[in-house]
């Protein structure tokens, strides 16, 4: 399959995956679904989540105004050291190997925790203010964003209670003020503009990777793109489609799981093939605060499987993933914006 243009797949392998129901009482269900996920995929569906399909609707809406801009605009709005704003496409190279066309064909916009310019809280590399459009040019936007980005944030602390269980932990493990409470979440907006993607020459929308936190939640529209390898290591590596479904969210863990459950999660790789439609996704990661330490779980060890990896800080660990995947700011003449 990776060498086949998307033009030459007439049939292409769909992924089945659990759907995790937040609504359902029987939380040993739920708690059973979701290992099963993650032992298999290590991606599932979230539904009955408690954000409505209207209100989902209008943050898609909202985020194809944004897009929509000249480019010269939206470049006035380019991204800052805090990673908080417009990412233009090329600007990310996800798969360095095999992305030989300079990046991925996509374009976004990174909302963060907003911390104001003198709080102490702001000298941490992943808080501060965020870079938002003038309110004329859209009211009510910013409004709509930090709502999503708080809903969001109780959905991923809901899932993130019952995958503590799903590792034998207490359900508000995730929950404690050094890893939750106050954590780096960061919404991001991601438009697709339609450029072709083809394996065999290097071209993607998003390069293969995976993500580099706790869990990521992931609203899309209903354009086929996104992609998932169970196992990265096979020769060659099979994708399947994760098919869109209207109101819920695909949930996939993050490098930081896989390293607090010593791998019995695994962290998936997964990326984006454009079919020549414009695609449009609402990317929310959840991570833990930026002095938490990651480090394997007391449930995910013994003496005949020692921790695989050395603790690490988040901040730490974020910052050098970030740096290694993104372009440096330098590239942009702002003075041309």
């Amino acid at each position: 399959m990776e060498n086949q243009s998307v033009n030459d797949i007439e049939a292409p392998k769909m992924s089945v995956l659990n759907c995790i129901d937040l609504s359902n009482p029987d939380i040993h269900q739920s708690v059973s679904l979701l290992k099963q996920a993650c032992l298999d995929s290590g991606f599932f569906y979230v539904v009955n989540h408690g954000m409505s399909e209207e209100f989902m609707d209008k943050v898609f809406a909202e985020s194809r105004r944004l897009f929509g801009l000249p480019l010269n605009e939206k470049m006035k709005l380019l991204r800052n050291e805090k990673h908080r704003g417009y990412t233009p496409v090329l600007d990310e190279i996800l798969d360095s190997e095999n992305q030989t066309h300079v990046g991925d064909y996509k374009e976004g916009y990174y909302i963060g925790v907003e911390v104001a310019e003198d709080d102490p809280e702001a000298e941490k590399p992943f808080y501060g203010q965020n870079v938002w459009p003038a309110p004329g040019l859209f009211p009510g936007w910013r409004v709509t964003m930090e709502k999503f980005h708080q809903e969001a944030l109780e959905i991923g602390r809901a899932v993130a209670r019952i995958i503590a269980l799903a590792l034998d932990l207490e359900a508000d493990f995730f929950d404690k003020p050094e890893m939750l409470g106050k954590p780096i979440a960061t919404l991001r907006l991601l438009h697709y503009e339609g450029q072709l993607s083809d394996p065999s020459k290097g071209i993607y929308g998003a390069g293969a990777h995976s993500d580099f936190g706790l869990i990521t939640l992931l609203a899309t529209d209903d354009v086929l793109g996104l992609q998932i390898c169970k196992d990265k290591d096979a020769k060659p590596q099979i994708w399947e489609y994760v098919p869109p479904l209207k109101g819920a969210f695909v949930v996939n863990l993050g490098d930081m799981l896989e390293r607090w459950s010593n791998c019995v999660f695994k962290s998936t790789l997964h990326r984006v093939l454009v079919n020549g439609q414009e695609r449009y996704s609402i990317a929310y990661f959840v991570e833990p605060c930026h002095d938490c330490l990651v480090e394997c779980l007391p449930t995910c060890k013994s003496e005949n499987n020692p921790p695989k990896f050395p603790p690490i800080l988040c901040q730490t660990y974020l910052c050098q993933r970030y740096k290694d995947t993104h372009a440096d700011l330098s590239r942009y003449n702002k003075t041309e914006a």
